[in-house]
Formats: structure tokens, sequence, C-alpha cells
């Protein structure tokens, strides 16, 4: 049977998600490789909507000639456009209508979007945090990001039954460990180029060694926390979310052996041939368990 228009459309426009994750993420759209079709498409389709987010906020917006009210001006349509489409399963965006389709059809709502688009305006306005803004922040930048992801992962085939706690606890930690490593890689960035402080009561010029081993101590808990809950996922979802956390453990590595003064001048990174051998380390453990 031939597809519909709008099911041509749907296609097309997950398409263009999946090109978002392979153009701005090796490490995620390795991940995502070891989940199955429809899951993947899903994944794509949530990190697509949250980089455009993203990158209207870090810059792009801004290097293509908008002022800071025009910025903001264009992260509010988007979130608008992302809740019309959700009430109405269309959108002209290709990427709002991607993300909309998966999100009506796995139960994400505004309750996970709006914390989300709200940590994004606050980088427009704001540049240091204290302790209960940074936390507001992770929440909603991070954290919700993995409770959609969990809501995809909840209805695979074979997936674990109960567990509820774990899971939402996990998806927290492991979304809040992603930022915050984040936060220690763009460090030079925030600092020099956009002028924001995410750390609390601290002078970015005046980072230390003490400070980054402080947060990378914090970092690996959150690893440590969001482990417990991957052995309750369904086995592919637990592979690739295996994987991501994997990916992350070797940027922390990388981040605690580079010295404070070196991430206030330059971004670390994991070379992608060890990207691949980890990814591979972890197909490989999977089918051993599989094959079990």
């Amino acid at each position: 049977m031939e597809p519909t228009a709008l099911e041509r459309y749907t296609a097309a426009a997950s398409r263009s998600s999946r090109v978002v994750i392979t153009q701005y993420s090796t490490s995620f759209s390795l991940a995502c490789r070891m989940l199955d079709r429809a899951t993947r498409l899903h994944i794509s389709n949530i990190y697509a909507l949250v980089r455009l987010a993203d990158e209207v906020v870090d810059g792009v917006a801004s290097e293509a000639g908008l002022g800071p009210a025009a910025v903001a001006e264009a992260l509010q349509r988007l979130e608008e456009e992302t809740e019309a489409a959700l009430r109405t399963g269309y959108s002209t965006n290709l990427i709002v209508h991607a993300f909309a389709c998966t999100a009506r059809s796995q139960g994400i709502g505004t309750t996970l979007t709006r914390p989300f688009f709200a940590s994004m305006r606050s980088d427009l306005s704001v540049d240091t945090h204290d302790a209960a803004t940074l936390e507001d922040y992770i929440y909603g930048s991070a954290e919700v990001v993995g409770l959609m992801c969990l809501e995809v992962f909840r209805k695979m085939p074979h997936a674990p039954s109960g567990h509820d706690c774990d899971l939402d606890s996990a998806a927290r930690h492991l979304g809040a460990a992603f930022q915050k490593v984040n936060f220690l890689r763009d460090l030079a960035e925030d600092t020099s180029e956009l002028g924001r402080s995410y750390f609390p009561g601290l002078d970015p010029k005046a980072f230390s060694d003490k400070h980054k081993d402080q947060l990378v101590t914090e970092i690996r808990a959150d690893l440590e926390m969001a482990a417990i809950g991957i052995r309750h996922l369904a086995p592919r979802a637990a592979h690739a979310v295996g994987t991501a956390h994997g990916l992350f453990e070797a940027l922390v590595d990388e981040l605690d052996s580079t010295p404070a003064s070196e991430l206030l001048r330059r971004r670390i990174s994991v070379p992608n041939r060890r990207k691949a051998l980890i990814a591979l380390r972890s197909s490989w453990g999977y089918r051993r368990k599989a094959a079990a």
C-alpha cells in the first residue's frame, strides 16, 4: 500500500532528525545504532529538537545576525511551534514535526518540554548561577531529556515491568552527568565566547585542579547511579544506553587527566577511534549476553 501524504512527510521529517544527530554527535549517533529501527527513530527525533533549541541559544542565531531580542523571539517561536505540534500532530518545521510525532505516540508532553525550554531561555539571560538556579537548569536542560528517552524505552518489546523509581532516578542522573561533562569540556567556549559561568560562586578564570577534581567526582557519582537503572531496561535499550554511558566515562577520564588550565583553553574530546572501540566492546558484550 502506498504511504499517505502525511506518512511521507513524517518519514522525511524523521530522516531530517537523523541527519542532525549524525552531524552533531558522534557519541549519541554510535549509541543509537544499537537500537531497533523504531526506537532509534524516536530517540533521534528527541535529540534533534533538543539540538535545534540548543543551537538557537549557543550562537547560531547570533552568528546569522540576530540580536539578543530576536534570538529570544526565535526560541519562543520554537517552543510555541512545538506545543502547537504536540496538540495537532503537524508542523511546517520538519524537526518539530518529527519530535511531535514521537512525543504524541510515546506519552511525552509539556510537563517535560516546558522545563526544557525554560532552561534554554535562562541561557539567554542568566550569566552566573547559584546552587538553586543551577539545579533547575540541569533538570530542564538535561534530566528531562533523559526522562523523554526513558518514555520511549519503557514501550520497547521485552522491557521489564516495575523499577519505575530506579529508572526515573537513573535517567535523571545520566542526564545530569552528561550536562556536567559538557560544562567541563565547554569551559573555554562558555567563558570566553558566551560569557557564562555554571559553577556557583566560582570565577571561571580562577578554575583550578581542585575545582575540576570535585566536579569529576560528582560526575562519576552520577554515572554510578545511572548504571543502576540501565540493567532494568529492555536489552537493546540497555545496550545503547550502556554504550553512551561508556563513551561519557571515557570522556570523563580524558577530562580527569587534563589540567584545569588546559580546559580553559580548548575543548576536550575522545578520539573517534577510541569511541569506535568502546562501541565495539559494548556490542561484543551485548552479543555474549544475548547468546547466554
